[in-house]
């Protein structure tokens, strides 16, 4: 298990943390997926043999939010 701290740019409530929360935990190899709204930030924690870091920011960036 690996864990990954993503910076984000463009959340700033509930909503935004539910909407990247949600998508990154329905993606195949995720454990958990946490946001943090104070330093905009997810930290995920993943299996590396199924899902890559370009794959969780893409998903990311699919829910209309820019990786840093």
């Amino acid at each position: 298990m690996k864990t990954e701290k993503i910076t984000i740019e463009g959340m700033s409530c509930n909503h935004c943390k539910e909407a990247v929360e949600g998508a990154l935990n329905k993606v195949t190899g995720v454990k958990k997926a946490e946001v943090n709204l104070r330093d905009n930030s997810v930290t995920v924690s993943f299996d590396e043999n199924n899902v890559s870091v370009a794959t969780l920011k893409d998903t990311i960036e699919e829910q209309g939010y820019d990786v840093v």
